[in-house]
């Protein structure tokens, strides 16, 4: 179809736009530890988050059609679990696990778009696996799965810091489904920083679909609404929104059995939404266009912002050395000129060749200790004073740019740091005006050619649809 392949087109155009583009900045500045490319070239991505209570695994089983993941009331699995499609099984074998992998070689094969994670240490990688699974749910997407969210857990307590690989996880996927049960409505205090921090600076709201689950286990339908009010509550509280986003309800109709209800009459007036909810998963693929666009739009803004930074701080220090150059060359004319007076009044000098001699010997004295003493030192004093204050680097008029900023301002800090200031500004505005012509134009030009793969019907064979031939100056992704 004329239709997948504009989009595989489009897809490798981003891919090697941000190959040639923007990684070698991001890798040349500690931007980034790994290409960026690596965390979008690979398939749509679902990112499942809940508490360890609110059935995860059920319906994650459910959508598969299989006992991929262990079930059970207590805490079941720790681990983050990677599920992608195994075609190299027959579609009329039973759903399972073909293949199993741990979290060293997950972190390690760049077939997959986690060596970003591997910073996060062993213990991580010992709580991190993948599992192929000949599902047919799984052809166009892959799922996710994490450690159930707890009341009460530190980072020592886990071994890894658990919202920095959630937000680094939220970050590349194009959904997240959060699910709670009707006994901690939302309460748990990891889900309230997942909801209140981690995910509003990771993720964008329109990509979060949130899901009550385990309703079935109500023991009435009042006691239905007061779980679905607590969590109304609780979530207007987290996500900091009078207008609450839609809430699925939903069930496990092969668990509900088992499940204690003084009162069943309500469930004949509860619509279980499990497949309006897999719909809505299933539509990931098609978010991930626009997933890319918005990788490139916020990378190549937070790279141009970063950058800018680096060249206000050098900029300020060109001017502060030559303000103090000009001063020392003032200072070393009175030296200059003390030694002659000096000179004079001793009576050591002879003609005024001499005197010329020790007059000029004194102010390049006077100069070349001033240029290694004092300057120094108050250069230094200029360092500190401007990473103290670093958000003097930059103009932060709105709400785009605070947000830009807060996402770079540690990593600005860093490499100023580490390079205490010793860098290019010539090499640094080369890649600024590379990276901002990325924001300005390419981000532009791309959603152009998602407006037009819009316009595109699905039915249309390639052989009936003309294929687009654009100049190279006139091409989605033009060399800079």
């Amino acid at each position: 179809m004329y239709r997948e392949n504009y989009i595989e087109s489009i897809k490798a155009e981003i891919v090697e736009m941000i190959a040639k583009r923007l990684t070698p900045v991001a890798l040349n500045y500690g931007y980034r530890d790994v290409p960026l490319e690596t965390s979008i070239k690979w398939r749509p991505q679902v990112l499942v988050l809940g508490n360890y209570s609110s059935g995860k695994s059920t319906l994650i089983n459910d959508f598969l059609g299989g006992k991929i993941q262990t079930t059970g009331q207590a805490p079941t699995d720790d681990s983050f679990t990677v599920m992608t499609y195994d075609d190299s099984v027959s579609d009329d074998s039973p759903v399972h696990v073909t293949e199993q992998r741990d979290g060293k070689f997950l972190l390690n094969d760049p077939e997959y778009p986690f060596e970003n994670l591997k910073k996060y240490g062993q213990r991580f990688a010992s709580h991190f696996c993948l599992k192929k699974v000949n599902s047919p749910f799984l052809k166009n997407l892959s799922i996710v799965d994490t450690p159930g969210m707890l009341d009460s857990v530190s980072e020592q307590d886990r071994g890894y810091n658990y919202q920095e690989v959630i937000g680094e996880l939220a970050h590349n996927a194009a959904l997240v489904l959060v699910l709670f049960d009707p006994h901690k409505a939302g309460t748990g205090r990891e889900a309230h920083i997942s909801l209140r921090e981690t995910l509003p600076k990771k993720t964008f709201e329109d990509r979060i679909i949130f899901a009550l689950n385990r309703v079935d286990e109500c023991a009435s339908m009042v006691d239905l609404l007061r779980v679905y009010g607590t969590l109304c509550w609780n979530l207007s509280q987290m996500i900091g929104r009078k207008d609450i986003p839609m809430i699925h309800l939903t069930y496990s109709p092969s668990a509900s059995n088992n499940s204690v209800n003084r009162d069943k009459n309500y469930m004949q007036y509860l619509e279980n939404q499990r497949e309006e909810l897999k719909k809505a998963i299933l539509q990931a693929p098609k978010y991930q266009l626009d997933n890319m666009a918005t990788f490139v739009e916020t990378h190549s803004e937070r790279l141009a912002h970063f950058l800018e930074a680096l060249i206000s701080y050098r900029s300020k220090l060109q001017m502060f050395r030559i303000k103090y150059t000009l001063a020392g060359l003032l200072f070393s004319l009175l030296g200059g000129a003390a030694t002659l007076l000096v000179t004079m009044l001793l009576g050591m000098g002879g003609g005024m060749e001499q005197l010329s001699i020790f007059g000029g010997g004194g102010a390049l004295l006077v100069f070349l200790l001033w240029m290694t003493l004092p300057l120094k030192y108050f250069t230094k004093a200029f360092h500190r004073n401007h990473l103290k204050d670093i958000d003097k680097l930059t103009t932060l008029e709105n709400q785009t740019r605070q947000d830009s900023w807060e996402a770079i301002k540690d990593l600005a800090y860093s490499y100023l740091k580490k390079t205490a200031g010793r860098f290019s500004l010539a090499g640094v505005k080369l890649e600024y005006a590379s990276v901002r012509m990325v924001r300005d134009k390419v981000t532009r030009e791309i959603r152009e050619a998602l407006n037009e793969l819009a316009a595109i019907r699905h039915d249309v064979p390639l052989e009936k649809e003309p294929h687009i031939e654009l100049p190279d100056e006139e091409r989605p992704f033009p060399e800079l």
